[in-house]
């Protein structure tokens, strides 16, 4: 993330960076990784597919034919693998050898992947940043649309507005159960653009896996004429909360697999990683603070491989920590100033509060009655209890439970409130 000092750097004609697609390669030179390597990685393939073609393990590997021929023709020459048959000319039919058995072995464990040819670091950190640095800004009216879904004031709009669009970093605080959360996943949609990562990245023949289903959505690409090693997905919203750990931020290596697997700000580029509960980890909230200062100030994070050494990689996305801790108790004045940007997120007024309620209550098919919002009001009143933003949401499903309940249509009552609201807090009624 860039130092508050500085503004995100922006190409003054960004359409053609902002079009970015990855090359399809048309020779293993244009690869960007070792023709041993890629051998290697072949060869494990076909052992594990009991009917190899040409075809086959171009699939798996997402490289093209013309670039997996003379690869394959190479481990034939090396009597690792022999030819079975020619169905085209630039597709055969392949089997191991009795040598190519004992090689797969001992690759496999080196190192067991087995999936879509990586790229290089070098290659990998060009598109992350020339992608990133160049996408279209956030407007206005994107933020609008983004946080439909919430009445917020416009003071707390502008602020996120001015997150999504200079890239910076964001401090969430304030009392729980206001909305810290939902306007921090929010502002993914926001984001302009998608953005291609790649499946995996090479290193010293080691492998770090990047594309995670769990956490990374594909989008359509209109072409085929493309680096297939690469995957166009929208922004990924990346949130991590207790379980976070320091250790947890760099590079995890399965001893058995013997890969290793992106920490979540390597799996966040391009989009929002949201820290909720800061200050209820594992570790000390300075502990996990002091490991974000350095990626803060100079947008670049550094990670340990088991051999001990270090790499560079890019740190392109908006972090936001959201707590309702006090800010003196988890940072101290080196790690906020790196802050982009802080917003309090103070419980909401009886105004806002009442919109909150009538809006939740319209999308779930209820009419608030303007009896019904007086007499909501009136039990706060009585109970000198704070308004939160989350509450209204609770209710309104809590009255729905009645009406399923009683198998009656949805429908909002003095009554059912009143149920709903000793069943929410506990309360007599």
């Amino acid at each position: 993330m860039p130092p508050m000092s500085a503004a995100k750097t922006v190409d003054p004609t960004p359409d053609a960076v902002a079009q970015f697609t990855p090359a399809q390669p048309h020779s293993v030179e244009e690869l960007g990784i070792s023709p041993g390597f890629l051998a290697d990685l072949a060869l494990k393939t076909l052992s594990l597919d009991p009917d190899a073609t040409t075809q086959h393990i171009a699939e798996k590997l997402h490289i093209s034919n013309l670039v997996v021929e003379p690869i394959l023709q190479q481990l034939a020459r090396e009597k690792l693998i022999e030819t079975k048959g020619v169905i085209n000319l630039r597709n055969r039919r392949y089997a191991m050898l009795d040598r190519g058995w004992e090689k797969a072995r001992r690759l496999m464990d080196v190192c067991s992947y087995v999936g879509a040819a990586p790229v290089s670091l070098e290659a990998y950190t060009d598109a992350v940043v020339r992608q990133v640095r160049n996408r279209p800004l956030a407007t206005c009216v994107a933020v609008e649309q983004a946080m439909a879904g919430l009445v917020l004031s416009e003071s707390t709009k502008m602020i996120l507005g001015l997150v999504a669009s200079s890239g910076r970093s964001l401090y969430l605080t304030g009392p729980s159960g206001n909305g810290k959360t939902a306007m921090a996943s929010a502002l993914i949609n926001a984001v302009a653009g998608d953005i291609w990562i790649p499946y995996a990245i090479e290193i010293d023949s080691q492998i770090i896996c990047v594309f995670d289903r769990h956490a990374h959505q594909p989008s359509k690409h209109g072409t085929d004429d493309y680096d297939h090693r690469w995957i166009r997905i929208r922004p990924p919203l990346i949130v991590v909360g207790g379980e976070l750990t320091v250790e947890s931020l760099d590079l995890t290596f399965a001893d058995t697999a013997r890969l290793y697997e992106a920490p979540v700000q390597v799996k966040s580029n391009g989009g929002v990683l949201l820290v909720d509960d800061l200050g209820r980890q594992r570790c000390s909230a300075r502990e996990l603070l002091n490991r974000w200062i350095v990626p803060l100030e100079n947008r670049v994070d550094y990670l340990t491989l088991a051999t001990g050494k270090k790499i560079q990689v890019p740190f392109e996305q908006i972090v936001v920590f959201a707590t309702n801790l006090a800010c003196d108790d988890l940072a101290d004045e080196a790690f906020l100033r790196r802050m982009g940007y802080r917003l309090l997120v103070s419980p909401p007024s009886r105004e806002i509060y009442l919109e909150i309620f009538r809006k939740y209550a319209a999308g779930r098919g209820l009419l608030v009655a303007d009896a019904i919002a007086k007499h909501l009001e009136a039990r706060y009143k009585a109970e000198a209890r704070t308004q939160k933003a989350c509450e209204p949401r609770n209710l309104v499903e809590r009255v729905l439970d009645i009406c399923r309940l009683k198998g009656e249509p949805p429908r909002l009552t003095t009554d059912m409130l009143d149920i709903a609201w000793q069943s929410y807090f506990g309360t007599p009624n």
